[in-house]
């Protein structure tokens, strides 16, 4: 049941410490503006909009819960029906504003990522970048397995690289020596400058900007430097929480080279198994162009190149084109048809942040950098406008609840023991049961299929990884490097090892399609779980509706909206939930595979001496083949689809718990769960007011959109920069 636990919570929580404490304090409104900076006028008007019925609602939420707190304050005990409403009030006053939205840049270094970044936000030197004062001083390595912790290993310079930086810094900074003192003036304010001072005293201590080349060479670093020029790192952070992941490559890599098709695939994967919706190839430095040579091996014929400037937006575009074709035939034949991705109008970018800031060659629009901060706007506007909606609908139902606890009438017999309404979820309940277990059975033959091909050829597979041993003589302490990591390894140099995963990828290629399809979003049909779970929230809404149309629900229809509203807010927290389980359940093949193959994996790192390669790789071999034929494929099949029942327990179990709750709760006062509160109407009267404002605030975001819209095409359009 381990599995479950984050589903499961029946009863409402218990009044402990935590249901008194102060809730958070309001951002201060300088803050919340800084926020707004990158945004043009009217998304600013509308995420202002967005944040004051936020504010304004945390403050009728916090009101309402002093209010509340006061009235049971003294009392022996708190009738559960209180319990549940002061424990939804708080956790809805600290719920955070806005989750962050996690875009995952991947790319080799010197792929142009940093420069990306600064030219997006517009700050010109946020990040360090290569160049002739400044280069990036480390190299960050991220790898992602199939454990909780990841790792990132960050390679320091070695010592002549250093000298070179150093040399760099001190040149840069003693450059103002040579200029006037205005120059220098203006110099020192420069971020390049800034950011040499700081590295200089970050490992030499203040004072150091102003020490020569010479000088510096002779200083003790502050800190201690590690004899490996490794330090490593661990937390969670993962591309897994990327909801938009960007692979980075420059345009003189992007048809040769391996990097970034690599990092493609691992991209695709984190659709698979987390909470990416969206990827795409960014090519960088699209402004680099060596006409000559371009010209003679031009295959697009049809016009004549007459500038620099046509030969590179030409070239862009036929890259566009041919990298597009590429990554979406890829994409579909790892997600589902329905895939929102496989719809994208852009897969590919083709940008340049140093035309950006120069425009010598390429008008702002033609780097591309304003549409890539425009979908960062756009998906972040969007975020806010549905996680405001949701907050102030759930605050609306809380509150129509909270008044309704002092009503006094008699009400309606059907309505009070909602016996009707009960049986109704009960077999809505089976039903829904019944959709999972289908949903789910969609996997069974595919992963069937997966294990014949897998025990098929994972001799195969196999054998390409030992066979990687001839003319490379490092190749044994790479293999003891796999073997120390449970057959994972990543280095600065070679591509990824992941031994688990690649004999594994013979089911992975079956099941891809069909595992996507169970966690995408559509109709309620076919083996897609969520349209599913909506289907089953929309028919108790409608059943609620129902029996309040035929029984009049004048009496307390402030009981059925919190009962509709409320549904929303139990179901609308599965998918998160869901996505959560979705990567454990994708990844359970490989750990199954892995934890398998631990024993085999721990002899073979411990051997040393003569022939100890051949021996690692016997073991090795002979491990595998003894876990094969004990059924290693099939034990990692029946633990996926475990994965998948202990899935299905979980929703059940929270859906029945919690709708069973609600119900008692909107039950009658004469059950005893409630006692007369103090006043709240003054505080539902404004929750009502901000409801009603939900909908004009998203008029006038549309009004305002159309507005600038319309003002765009009536300027004149912006002209390109000379040819040359």
């Amino acid at each position: 049941m381990a599995e479950t636990e984050d589903f499961v919570g029946q009863e409402p929580h218990p009044v402990d410490d935590d249901l008194f404490k102060e809730p958070m304090k309001k951002r201060r409104r300088s803050d919340r503006d800084q926020r707004f900076r990158a945004f043009p006028s009217v998304e600013q008007s509308a995420l202002k909009e967005y944040e004051k019925l936020e504010s304004r609602t945390r403050r009728v939420l916090s009101n309402t819960y002093q209010k509340l707190i006061q009235s049971v304050f003294l009392d022996d005990s708190i009738p559960n029906g209180v319990k549940y409403l002061i424990n939804r009030l708080l956790a809805l006053i600290e719920k955070p504003s806005l989750d962050p939205i996690y875009i995952g840049l991947f790319g080799s270094s010197g792929a142009g990522k940093s420069s990306l970044i600064n030219a997006i936000i517009q700050q010109e030197m946020f990040l360090p970048v290569s160049g002739e004062s400044i280069c990036t001083s480390c190299i960050v390595q991220v790898s992602s397995g199939c454990c909780e912790q990841y790792e990132a290993k960050i390679h320091l310079l070695s010592d002549q690289e250093w000298k070179e930086e150093l040399k760099n810094l001190t040149k840069l900074l003693h450059r103002t020596e040579e200029l006037g003192r205005e120059e220098a003036d203006k110099w020192d304010r420069d971020d390049a400058v800034e950011e040499a001072i700081w590295k200089l005293q970050i490992l030499y201590g203040n004072g150091a900007e102003r020490k020569n080349y010479e000088e510096l060479l002779r200083a003790k670093p502050k800190g201690k430097i590690p004899t490996s020029r490794i330090i490593t790192l661990k937390a969670e952070e993962t591309i897994d929480k990327c909801s938009v992941i960007w692979v980075i490559s420059d345009i003189e890599r992007v048809s040769g080279g391996r990097a970034h098709e690599n990092l493609l695939n691992e991209s695709i994967k984190a659709c698979q198994r987390g909470f990416c919706r969206d990827v795409a190839l960014v090519v960088t430095k699209s402004d680099k162009l060596h006409l000559p040579e371009y010209l003679r091996e031009r295959k697009v014929r049809n016009q004549a190149i007459q500038s620099q400037r046509e030969a590179v937006l030409e070239r862009n575009a036929v890259i566009k084109l041919q990298r597009n074709k590429i990554l979406k035939e890829k994409l579909t034949r790892k997600l589902p048809a329905d895939s929102k991705v496989l719809d994208a109008s852009d897969l590919v970018y083709t940008v340049s942040a140093q035309e950006y800031w120069q425009q010598a060659l390429l008008t702002e629009e033609e780097t591309e950098i304003p549409k890539l901060r425009e979908y960062i706007r756009k998906r972040l506007l969007d975020k806010k406008r549905r996680m405001v909606t949701k907050y102030v609908t759930e605050a609306f139902g809380l509150l129509l609840l909270t008044d309704s606890f002092n009503c006094t009438e008699n009400l309606p017999n059907e309505f009070l023991h909602m016996s009707g309404l009960r049986r109704f979820v009960e077999e809505r309940m089976q039903l829904l049961e019944k959709a999972i277990d289908q949903c789910f059975a969609h996997v069974v033959q595919p992963l069937q299929e997966g294990v014949r091909n897998a025990r098929a050829s994972y001799r195969r597979i196999l054998g390409a990884f030992l066979v990687r041993s001839r003319g490379n003589q490092g190749f044994h302490q790479t293999l003891k490097a796999v073997c120390l990591k449970n057959g994972i390894y990543a280095s600065r140099t070679l591509t990824r090892i992941d031994l688990n995963e690649a004999i594994t990828q013979p089911i992975y290629d079956q099941i891809d399609p069909v595992f996507g399809g169970i966690f995408r979003a559509g109709k309620p049909t076919g083996s897609a779980l969520m349209p599913h779970i909506d289907a089953f929230k929309h028919s108790l809404q409608e059943k609620m509706t129902e029996i309040g149309i035929r029984n009049g629900w004048k009496y307390d229809s402030c009981k059925k909206s919190f009962l509709i509203q409320e549904i929303s807010a139990i179901l609308g927290d599965m998918e998160e939930h869901i996505l959560r389980k979705k990567r454990r359940i994708y990844e359970s093949l490989t750990t199954s595979v892995q934890s398998d193959l631990k024993p085999c994996y721990e002899e073979a790192a411990q051997i040393t001496g003569k022939k100890a390669c051949e021996r690692m790789k016997d073991v090795i071999r002979r491990g595998v083949d003894q876990q094969v034929a004990e059924g290693m494929f099939e034990r990692a099949q029946e633990r996926m689809q475990h994965q998948f029942q202990q899935l299905k327990n979980g929703i059940t179990e929270k859906v029945k718990g919690s709708i069973a709750t609600m119900l008692t709760l909107a039950s009658s006062q004469g059950d005893g769960l409630y006692k007369e509160l103090a006043d709240v109407k003054s505080e539902y009267r404004e929750m009502e007011k901000l409801h009603r404002s939900l909908r004009e605030v998203a008029e006038n975001a549309v009004l305002r959109r159309g507005m600038q819209e319309f003002l765009l095409k009536m300027s004149p359009s912006k002209v390109g920069p000379p040819t040359t």
